[in-house]
């Protein structure tokens, strides 16, 4: 799996709040939900971004309460994946569930600017900031998870499971 997109560049504690605000939370589908992506945080990050970018944060993304429509959130603004230094443990379970690619990388992502051009190898655990030429290593999934993710997560795996009559 490789995804390449434009750095969308958040700081540290980035909690569900701000991912979607719970004003928003009636709302189901992705598609509806990812409208509203950080309004409260950056208003106008829906019309800053384009399909396919990806999320360059610091520690602790995705914390506060355990609600399923922040990766749903994201997923559904056409955000391709989300790189951070570390993730709040729900968040990352949730997005896994909802087919989000997300990465944890030791390395400092500080030099990475806004709208730099990135290219993530899920497989090999290899982030490319291409305006830079600098690379990051992170640990790749396992296989099983790279597949569930492919597949757009846990929902479609089980789907699939059923089809097929396993």
């Amino acid at each position: 799996m490789i995804l390449e997109g434009a750095a969308r560049v958040f700081g540290n504690n980035i909690d569900t709040d701000l991912i979607i605000a719970a004003r928003y939370l009636a709302e189901t589908n992705e598609i509806e939900l990812g409208k509203n992506l950080f309004k409260d945080l950056r208003p106008n990050f829906i019309n800053e971004m384009n399909k396919g970018d990806i999320i360059v944060a610091g520690n602790n993304f995705g914390c506060g309460s355990s609600r399923e429509h922040a990766p749903l959130a994201i997923k559904g603004a056409g955000i391709s994946a989300v790189i951070a230094n570390s993730f709040a443990r729900i968040f990352f379970r949730n997005a896994i569930n909802v087919g989000l690619p997300i990465f944890v990388t030791s390395e400092n992502l500080r030099s990475i600017e806004e709208g730099d051009l990135l290219s993530i190898n899920a497989s090999e655990g290899i982030l490319v900031n291409k305006t830079k030429n600098k690379t990051y290593k992170f640990d790749p999934y396992p296989e099983f998870l790279l597949n569930l993710v492919e597949i757009g997560g846990l929902f479609n795996f089980t789907k699939n499971r059923l089809e097929a009559g396993v």
